[in-house]
């Protein structure tokens, strides 16, 4: 069985920082993609970033030049820091990894949802 746990939310003031992290744990043989999602209310789940186990990494084009995805191989964490927040930035974060528990067998999971609300 696998988890990802999430940490980190809370309330920022616009322009502010704050930091996202996610542990994956149990089982796992490898993990491939990791990525951050996030819903606002009434809105589609969108891509906020992703990374590879390799580390090349994408952004939505809303958050470019403001939040960074980051991950430790060894410890089977991603993180999102983001900077310069603004209200629109506000939404539920989600964590999510492509993890094979063993050989052959690639899954999705979510991590349980964080929310962040930037407000002055």
């Amino acid at each position: 069985q696998v988890q990802l746990v999430e940490s980190g939310g809370g309330l920022v003031q616009p322009g502010g920082s704050l930091g996202l992290s996610c542990a994956a744990s149990g089982s796992i043989f490898s993990i491939n993609a990791m990525g951050w999602y996030r819903q606002a209310p009434g809105k589609q789940r969108e891509l906020v970033a992703s990374i590879t186990r390799g580390g090349t990494t994408r952004y939505a084009d809303s958050v470019k030049g403001r939040f960074t995805i980051s991950r430790d191989n060894t410890k089977n964490t991603v993180s999102l820091q983001m900077n310069s927040l603004s209200p629109e930035d506000t939404a539920v974060y989600y964590c999510n990894a492509l993890i094979s528990v063993q050989i052959g067998i690639l899954e999705n999971y979510w991590g349980q949802g964080s929310q962040v609300t930037v407000s002055s």
